[in-house]
């Protein structure tokens, strides 16, 4: 196996092993971002899947739509050519539409095709693990896995410490498991993509909780922008960078607002992404481990230098003098993104992650976290045509009180290009969106802390509420009970926190006095050593309090399944386990009004969606109740 690193990580692993990796490779060398030209590409639009419909045979009415998509490793054309060569990714591929002919054809890529979904058709979709070579023998991972982190492991080797042997990690490089999620989808639990139900290539081996790679997802919410990625237990993080991602986007027949929202070519995707590269074209996951005595290959957090989207760095996307709908998903492992216009255009903000907002939200700033959605409305029917518009990006990493992003590389996104066309009338959003249901808890108020394990250089791995992910299930909140859950963070960081199965809505943002709440969390669980071995005691953060609540503002008035928790506050959001457009009246404790039954199979998770942290304990087991 050749191992691929930059003369700085070398020097690390030569510290650790000696001798023992005699056959890795330091002939690649870290690629100056600088040198990559910006804004030469097109900013490429993913295709879209074709599925296999399904009628029924007697009424000629659509069942479902049906989709086979398979994970290959493959080399793409990320930086600009022929200046650089392709790089090696891993993608999803299957069946799309040919836009120009209508024509079907065998295509995958990285990011992955979108699926154009439709409320009320189940999509049922078989994810197939195809990370083979041409003999059929499995490959190996793209990136070093770190096998001290407790992960899906599917050759069951005990867990090693460091330092490491060479055995330790080739054990750990191959055969690579993979499981999908769906993120954002109101999803039983056996399709969920839970991080245990993941399978290597033919199922030879599978996680303690796998069920099937047939998954089926109801489709029965609103509209939203969705989107599906890898989420195998302790790799997600090396498996969305290789390239395990895409958009799903759930569309309603009946949405009253799409004759007013731009559509068609004008409804565009961005899945905004870093990576790092080598000089030979490679990707790089470089990120050097802050305690490489405990985790040699983790990071707390993972930044690239090189802005990707829509899988090409730098892109252009030459635009009529009309107004544009795009999709903007981030889908870093850690980095958040502050977006602006360089010429200070404004943005309308129609949606977030599960659907419209109740009302259109004018921006000058878009901030999203790492899994986070937000649907904006540009509208570039006022500038002349060749005026050129930067995408920017201000964001500190880690955010918030990290450093800026360099302005010539991570603070640019990509260009617009206004090109010459008829101009349109200016874009008039419509005044209300969405109504949202004003919800009322039914059951108690949880009280859940998010907590960092420090070593000596920093971060050794983060918790929720005190608990690594296999302690005993603590949040077992009954179906269709509503839930107002007051997420401290004791932390320095931002912490985007994701919820399987449902939306949520936020009430408030609070400041408390972390220093003082977090010394007394400590005596009443232990003298502050974590994790927790026993179950957590609840400190209620009343008396810590510095100032009075802060409301959502209107850019997350909205359903969300991601949020930022930020650090020295206190969020209450109010997560009621019952479908989006399930009446309040009608939603009781004990009755499940989903299509499917949630408390069946594997269950659910939440956790933080930085991908580093979700990888190294910072997810906790969401089992739903009768």
């Amino acid at each position: 196996m050749n191992i691929y690193i930059s003369s700085a990580r070398a020097s690390v692993l030569a510290a650790i092993f000696g001798s023992a990796l005699g056959t890795a490779s330091f002939a690649a060398a870290p690629l100056d971002p600088l040198q990559i030209p910006k804004f030469e590409q097109a900013l490429t639009v993913p295709p879209v899947y074709s599925p296999t419909v399904v009628k029924n045979k007697k009424t000629g009415k659509v069942v479902s739509h049906n989709y086979s998509v398979d994970v290959t490793q493959f080399q793409e054309q990320i930086l600009p050519s022929p200046q650089f060569p392709m790089t090696t990714v891993w993608g999803y591929g299957g069946k799309v539409v040919n836009p120009a002919t209508g024509a079907t054809a065998y295509y995958r890529s990285a990011p992955g095709p979108t699926f154009e979904t439709v409320r009320g058709i189940p999509a049922n979709v078989t994810w197939k693990n195809k990370l083979v070579n041409a003999g059929g023998a499995p490959l190996s991972h793209l990136f070093s896995n770190d096998p001290t982190l407790t992960w899906a492991n599917p050759r069951a080797t005990p867990t090693p410490s460091a330092p490491l042997s060479a055995n330790d990690i080739l054990r750990a490089q191959s055969p690579v498991p993979i499981v999908t999620h769906l993120h954002g989808g109101e999803v039983e639990s056996a399709s969920d993509g839970h991080p245990e139900a993941w399978f290597t290539p033919g199922n030879a081996q599978v996680g303690r909780s796998f069920v099937k790679s047939t998954y089926t997802y109801a489709n029965s919410q609103a509209s939203a922008s969705l989107w599906y990625h890898d989420h195998t237990f302790g790799i997600s993080r090396l498996n969305v960078y290789a390239g395990l991602a895409g958009m799903y986007v759930l569309r309603d027949p009946s949405d009253v607002n799409a004759d007013a929202l731009p559509t068609g070519k004008y409804d565009v995707p961005l899945i905004i992404q870093d990576r790092d590269f080598l000089d030979d074209g490679s990707l790089s996951y470089d990120d050097p481990a802050a305690n490489v005595d405990v985790h040699p290959y983790w990071s707390p957090e993972s930044f690239g230098d090189v802005i990707i989207v829509n899988g090409r760095a730098w892109p252009n996307m030459d635009v009529e003098r009309k107004a544009y709908r795009f999709r903007v998903l981030n889908g870093s492992n850690s980095r958040f993104y502050n977006i602006a216009l360089s010429n200070e255009a404004c943005m309308t903000q129609i949606a977030t992650d599960g659907g419209y907002l109740s009302r259109p939200a004018m921006l000058n700033s878009l901030l999203v976290a790492p899994g986070e959605r937000a649907d904006v409305v540009i509208d570039f029917s006022e500038f002349a045509s060749g005026t050129k518009i930067l995408m920017t990006n201000d964001a500190a990493t880690p955010y918030p009180m990290g450093e800026a992003p360099d302005p010539m590389t991570s603070g640019q996104i990509m260009q617009f290009t206004v090109k010459k066309s008829a101009r349109d009338p200016s874009f008039v959003a419509p005044k209300r969106l969405n109504k949202l249901p004003m919800l009322t808890a039914n059951a108690p108020t949880r009280v859940l802390t998010v907590n960092e394990i420090m070593g000596l250089n920093g971060p050794l791995s983060g918790v929720l509420n005190g608990q690594t992910y296999h302690a005993p299930a603590s949040e077992k909140p009954r179906v269709g009970s509503t839930e107002i859950w007051e997420i401290v963070n004791t932390t320095a960081d931002t912490h985007p926190i994701h919820l399987h199965l449902i939306q949520f809505q936020l009430l408030s943002r609070q400041a408390f006095d972390s220093a003082r709440y977090s010394a007394d969390w400590d005596t009443l669980n232990g003298q502050g050593s974590l994790p927790l071995l026993k179950p957590t005691q609840r400190l209620l953060p009343a008396a810590y309090l510095t100032a009075p609540p802060t409301p959502a503002p209107k850019t997350e008035r909205g359903w969300k399944d991601t949020l930022r928790m930020n650090p020295g506050e206190v969020t209450r959001i109010i997560v009621r386990f019952a479908p989006t457009d399930a009446p309040v009246a009608t939603t009781v404790a004990g009755i499940n009004l989903f299509k499917f039954d949630p408390i069946f199979g594997p269950g659910y998770v939440w956790h933080c969606h930085i991908l580093e942290h979700e990888d190294n304990e910072m997810m906790r087991p969401l089992s739903v109740m009768p």
